[in-house]
């Protein structure tokens, strides 16, 4: 069994999912972050502004920053309800229609009359997105909360903005709890990029699809055909009988974790192939792939489904 990364035809593209611009709250223009992207190598972003009214609810057109190295597809951070701290919810949203109806969101604190957190991210995916939790651990979410936006594709696990910013990166305790309870989620790592400081260039997702299209993009992440990474290149990942195979860019740590406490590593010096053995997790529905460099940047899989 091998994940639908590294079976479906195709090439990765790389992208980041979570951006900012001066439409919100960033400090670039649209089109200023745009180029610093792709000059940087990515072959696509989505530009995901405050979806809230003190910015005019805005989704960025970046259909003019397209070109044949590089595309974009539309998308927000919506703002809609209450989390269980009484703070505002942070919905990713990839793919929406630029006519996306707003929400009675005037500001970063919620309001009564207001759709709520599940609410706007169903709302998001029958429109044709891809829906993701955003930085749990910066939010400050209960497992209640996250458990409540059901229509989620992901949970986002790295966050380089909470990173950079206030050291709260990480979604993997709120995301594997999921998982244990049987929530078919995958993983993205981002920048949240708003360049007033260093938080971007940090995390991305490793896209496979035939073609560099908003389109195409769109389904193979619905479809869970990526992986996340802060610059470690994934491969390959199989599941044997008896052990899981991993292909990689030089590393120093090859990690299996699952349900629970569950999780067997190998370690070595730039390894690119290792093989986890599956013992430990006999009792376990899910695992899924950290590597490690020698720097101690990770990449992640999605989760696989034994």
């Amino acid at each position: 069994m091998a994940l639908t990364a590294f079976t479906r035809p195709g090439r990765f593209w790389r992208g980041n999912l979570h951006t900012h611009s001066n439409l919100s709250d960033g400090a670039l223009e649209p089109a200023e972050v745009c180029r610093r992207y792709k000059a940087e190598g990515y072959d696509f972003i989505a530009l995901t502004d405050h979806f809230i009214g003190l910015y005019g609810y805005p989704i960025a057109d970046t259909l003019p920053f397209r070109d044949e190295g590089f595309t974009t597809l539309l998308g927000a951070e919506l703002h809609s309800g209450a989390m269980q701290n009484g703070e505002l919810w942070h919905i990713l949203a990839v793919g929406l229609p630029a006519d996306f109806a707003p929400a009675n969101a005037p500001h970063f604190r919620p309001v009564d009359g207001q759709e709520t957190g599940p609410e706007i991210a169903a709302r998001a995916v029958a429109a044709g997105a891809f829906v993701a939790v955003a930085h749990p651990q910066w939010s400050g979410l209960t497992l209640a909360d996250a458990r409540s936006i059901e229509a989620a594709h992901a949970v986002e696990i790295y966050n380089h903005g909470c990173a950079t910013g206030c050291d709260r990166a990480d979604g993997f305790s709120i995301a594997d709890l999921l998982l244990s309870e049987g929530r078919r989620l995958s993983l993205i790592a981002t920048d949240d990029a708003h360049f007033t400081e260093p938080d971007h260039f940090g995390g991305w997702v490793m896209v496979k699809a035939e073609q560099n299209t908003p389109e195409a993009l769109l389904a193979a992440l619905k479809d869970g055909a990526f992986y996340a990474t802060q610059g470690p290149e994934l491969r390959g990942v199989e599941v044997g009988d008896k052990a899981v195979r991993v292909e990689s860019s030089a590393v120093a740590s090859v990690i299996v974790q699952g349900h629970g406490s569950a999780a067997v590593a190998v370690h070595g010096h730039s390894l690119t192939r290792a093989e986890v053995p599956l013992g430990r997790f006999a009792n376990s529905p899910w695992i899924r792939v950290t590597v490690i460099d020698r720097a101690g940047q990770r990449a992640w899989s999605n989760p696989i489904w034994l």
